[in-house]
């Protein structure tokens, strides 16, 4: 199975988490292709051929990026917007991903106590997410989850590397499904 990463942050040699999370599926490529959005298209215009050939090439695809006002970064919303498209994406004839895999890996500046329905936010991370899990549905991919770390806007080094082991454990995972 092939997994492709498309890492979608705005602003990435200024990130800690999600940065050090592409530096190091960069030395894995037996096992994943990393795809930047934004260093890709700076101007924004997404190529959306290669974007649709790239997704059709890969069985599981994990959308990396920082959970952005409660969402994702824009370029990913235009991604879906563009790439995802009638006649290819959904609709009578639109059936590419149909049977692919989608998941996430988010880098959440806040605690994980502050992501659920008591909190004083009052939304899970699940329940953030629901967009894209819907979009997944959408298409008719199956979703698979996320990895996220909380607290990433000052992450402990241990932390930073526990999560790149288990974001590695969670890619593998992915492929026994």
């Amino acid at each position: 199975m092939r997994t492709l990463v498309i890492v979608t942050h705005p602003n990435i040699n200024q990130s800690t988490v999600n940065r050090t999370w592409r530096d190091t599926l960069e030395q894995h490529e037996d096992i994943v292709t990393v795809h930047e959005l934004y260093a890709t298209y700076p101007d924004l215009d997404i190529d959306i051929e290669y974007e649709q050939k790239l997704l059709s090439e890969h069985d599981q695809i994990i959308f990396q990026f920082p959970l952005y006002w409660y969402s994702y970064p824009p370029l990913m919303k235009k991604y879906f917007d563009d790439v995802l498209a009638y006649g290819w994406a959904y609709g009578s004839n639109g059936h590419a991903l149909k049977g692919k895999t989608f998941a996430a890996a988010i880098s959440v500046g806040a605690t994980e106590e502050q992501y659920h329905s008591e909190s004083w936010l009052g939304f899970s991370l699940e329940t953030l997410l629901s967009p894209f899990i819907a979009t997944a549905k959408f298409v008719g991919a199956n979703y698979n989850g996320y990895h996220a770390l909380f607290g990433a806007l000052n992450p402990t080094q241990e932390d930073l590397e526990q999560s790149v082991a288990s974001y590695i454990e969670f890619i593998k995972g992915m492929e026994v499904e």
